[in-house]
């Protein structure tokens, strides 16, 4: 009887730490769902370089017997551009529509002659990620590495950005989002800068800005290179992104929406 009491307290231990470990965390999102489509237009100084498309498929997904957003990113240069670098990137991400956190995310890239695809299965229960990827002429590899807990790819950050109650935050609160891209983690603060109205093609609109410090690289011009803006209402749906680039000022600017779960409210000029 005394080895009894100590052995059924470890089980339930050990128990409840199974239950502890199948539980995924839960996030309020009153700012999307399916059937969502977002178009823009990318411009390069004044030239209009490409066009880009965000779209939630209409239907949920199963992944990880759990239910999904589809998230589609398609990506794809201008014919003008085209004779520079012919662009046609996909960017796919399986969202849980409870925690907000990728369980597949899928790229197709297709820039010039570049080719790569790559498929990475996220659990979030053990921490880790399945990386499977495939360059032109080159054999599939596949390798496994630990990932922070609710990591975020790229897809899925965006939109769980989308969730963030920013009536409780102040000009230069921080957040900080965890992910995995590229075979590493990231850890990424966006600083929340205020209110403003902007131009965009569908008209002003007042927004929400935050910009992500970005890390030393090879592409943007500064820490404080880009700045995203959501429309300040309860879609939070991006409107304009602007980027200070090493090579020029790029612009990605929302000219057309469809199917949003709220009204968009524009503003007056």
């Amino acid at each position: 009887m005394k080895k009894l009491f100590p052995a059924i307290l470890l089980l339930l231990l050990v128990i409840s730490g199974f239950v502890a470990k199948d539980t995924m965390r839960s996030v309020p999102n009153e700012s999307f769902s399916t059937g969502e489509i977002l178009k823009y237009k990318v411009h390069y100084g004044p030239i209009n370089a490409a066009e880009a498309v965000i779209d939630i498929s209409p239907g949920l997904h199963r992944i990880n017997e759990r239910a999904c957003y589809k998230a589609t990113v398609y990506g794809k240069t201008t014919s003008s551009f085209d004779l520079f670098i012919k662009i046609r990137d996909t960017w796919q991400s399986y969202i849980d529509t409870a925690a907000i956190v990728p369980h597949r995310s899928f790229r197709n890239i297709e820039e010039g002659n570049y080719r790569k695809r790559e498929t990475v299965d996220f659990n979030h229960y053990n921490n880790t990620a399945l990386v499977e990827k495939k360059k032109k002429s080159k054999p599939k590899e596949t390798s496994t590495h630990k990932i922070p807990n609710n990591a975020q790819d790229i897809v899925s950050g965006f939109y769980y950005l989308r969730t963030i109650n920013y009536d409780k935050l102040k000009p230069g609160d921080k957040l900080n989002v965890k992910g995995f891209f590229d075979e590493e983690t990231f850890d990424m603060v966006v600083i929340f800068k205020g209110r403003e109205t902007v131009s965009t093609k569908v008209g002003n609109i007042k927004a929400i800005k935050l910009v992500p410090v970005m890390p030393k690289n090879k592409l943007f011009d500064g820490e404080n290179a880009v700045s995203v803006y959501l429309s300040d209402d309860k879609n939070k749906i991006p409107v304009l992104v602007q980027a200070e680039m090493f090579v020029g000022s790029v612009k990605v600017d929302l000219y057309e929406y469809k199917n949003l779960k709220h009204k968009v409210y524009l503003a007056k000029k």
